[in-house]
């Protein structure tokens, strides 16, 4: 295992990108099992508060994410093992920063409503794309016997062409099949040639009845296909995620529950404001 490791990792300089990924994991699990705590009202988990302000956890990801990338540009020169711990802290920062994603994408507090769940879904989406790239892949790139761009034309033509492939399966709405064509282009191609989702922005330009040329045909065809095929896909999806980050459509637990405790003033509090680590 330990040649494998210098192997793969250590040999190759991807030991910072290593600890990038294995931070970015244990943050964000840590980070969930501490806000599942403060939602159960478990005795000695409670939320950071200045005064009456309460401090989401995405602020203290900024500054690790700042700290983590400066420090990390100032001594990537200087010894690899320094340079993985930066990587490691920007790593810890990002997972605090993505577990607030609803928030920021929403601006405003829905961490524990069914919009939240698309906080789990960009931190699946990070560790999927690190993963990738621990692995050696590279996004969008032609890559010869040497692991190198072949040929500046020949190299640039198929960057612009996985690009449009890949920009319009995201449009369809298919974002796995998107994120893994980066890297392995062959489903951007498929992703790009058969029917959007029903929701997604290609099918309400070019399907729906405000589209210019309305194709009802396809919308139905698109509609028949999420319910038969995604659906069980997202209930699993969501499954999953329930699992890791726990429930986002249950209330939290009710005030003066025996051995269960309650923070001075928390019912004076914001209706969300129980519920959020750190």
């Amino acid at each position: 295992m330990g040649d494998w490791f210098h192997e793969r990792v250590v040999d190759v300089h991807r030991l910072p990108l290593f600890c990038f990924f294995v931070a970015l994991i244990v943050a964000f699990v840590c980070t969930r099992i501490n806000v599942r705590l403060i939602r159960a009202r478990v005795r000695w988990f409670g939320n950071v508060n200045v005064g009456e302000m309460h401090i989401h956890h995405v602020v203290f990801g900024v500054i690790l994410m700042l700290l983590g990338g400066v420090a990390g540009l100032v001594l990537a020169g200087v010894s690899t093992a320094w340079y993985s711990f930066t990587a490691a802290v920007f790593g810890v920062g990002a997972a605090l920063v993505l577990d607030e994603f609803a928030l920021i994408l929403h601006l405003r507090d829905v961490y524990w409503q069914e919009e939240g769940r698309t906080s789990v879904d960009a931190v699946f989406v990070a560790i999927a794309a690190t993963g990738l790239l621990l692995l050696g892949l590279r996004p969008l790139a032609w890559s010869g016997a040497d692991g190198a761009l072949t040929g500046t034309w020949p190299a640039a033509v198929f960057l612009v062409v996985n690009l449009v492939f890949a920009v319009v399966t995201l449009l369809k709405g298919k974002i796995w099949s998107g994120l893994l064509g980066l890297f392995v282009p062959p489903f951007v191609y498929v992703g790009a040639v058969r029917l959007a989702r029903p929701g997604s922005p290609w099918a309400r330009w070019f399907y729906s009845d405000v589209a210019r040329r309305p194709k009802p045909r396809r919308m139905a065809k698109a509609v028949h296909r999420e319910e038969r095929w995604r659906r069980p896909v997202i209930r699993a999806k969501i499954a999953v995620q329930e699992f890791v980050s726990g429930r986002h459509d249950l209330p939290s637990p009710p005030r003066g529950v025996r051995g269960v405790w309650m923070s001075p003033g928390a019912d004076e509090r914001s209706p969300h404001s129980g519920d959020r680590a750190f």
